[in-house]
């Protein structure tokens, strides 16, 4: 049975309506979207289950501004055990933690949004799933978009998606498959689209400058940091290089 229809079946018996979970801490306003620079992806391609808490701590120690939790191969049980783990110390940083996929799992594990690719959810959709049952209680859900192409990132910003991912722009084994758009539309994209862009796709720090000078304002890491002998360290110098070419218009 397709995903969706096992979501709507189990939403419908009730397993999916649960109570929000209600952040009462001087952490419950996380950093605006707005001004992040540096996303990061807590992917368990990448990261042994056992390790999460010490990878999530040293990434946002490095000054990684959002977190998504990907896990393509686990269950939703174990995806929100993953999440209730971390949330702690994403909440504490006032870091906003993203769960990939799934957007019904957003209220009860307290995280801050959803980010969605272009064979899922809609976003409408996805902001639904992922919707406060209490208005007010809790910070409005933050709801991301993949997007491969220009009229992909027009069509995400016209549906109201809070961010955009832009790419891959290099060719990855994170998406086997999905060929590199390259670099060329990145200036006209941002030119466009008046939400932030987090350009994705091969993207490390030995190729950070090339995707900057193409027009980059913000980027995701995800092997590159994954796999750094010092995630700190690599996360902070990828931060401090975002930040020394940052303009006043960029916030945005």
């Amino acid at each position: 049975m397709p995903r969706n229809a096992v979501l709507c079946k189990r939403y419908k018996s009730g397993a999916l309506r649960q109570t929000p979970r209600l952040v009462h801490s001087p952490y419950l306003f996380m950093k605006p979207i707005e001004d992040a620079l540096l996303y990061g992806i807590l992917d368990l391609g990448y990261v042994p289950a056992d390790s999460l808490e010490s990878y999530a701590e040293r990434m946002i120690h490095g000054g990684v501004d959002i977190l998504q939790l990907r896990a393509k191969k686990a269950s939703e049980e174990e995806i929100e055990d993953f999440a209730r783990r971390i949330i702690p110390i994403t909440e504490s940083a006032r870091v906003p933690l993203i769960l990939n996929d799934y957007p019904e799992l957003v209220p009860s594990v307290g995280a801050q949004g959803a980010h969605v690719g272009q064979d899922d959810f809609t976003v409408e959709d996805a902001r639904w799933r992922a919707g406060r049952a209490l208005a007010n209680e809790v910070p409005p859900t933050i709801i991301g978009k993949s997007t491969h192409s220009l009229e992909q990132a027009l069509e995400a910003a016209a549906h109201e998606a809070d961010y955009l991912g832009f790419g891959p722009l290099f060719q990855t084994p994170t998406k086997l498959g999905r060929p590199a758009i390259g670099l060329e539309e990145i200036q006209r994209v941002h030119e466009l689209v008046a939400k932030p862009i987090f350009c994705i796709g091969g993207i490390k720090r030995e190729n950070l400058e090339t995707v900057l000078n193409a027009g980059a304002k913000r980027v995701v890491i995800v092997s590159g940091i994954l796999q750094a002998s010092d995630i700190e360290g690599y996360c902070r110098e990828v931060r401090s290089e975002l930040a020394r070419r940052l303009r006043p218009s960029d916030h945005r």
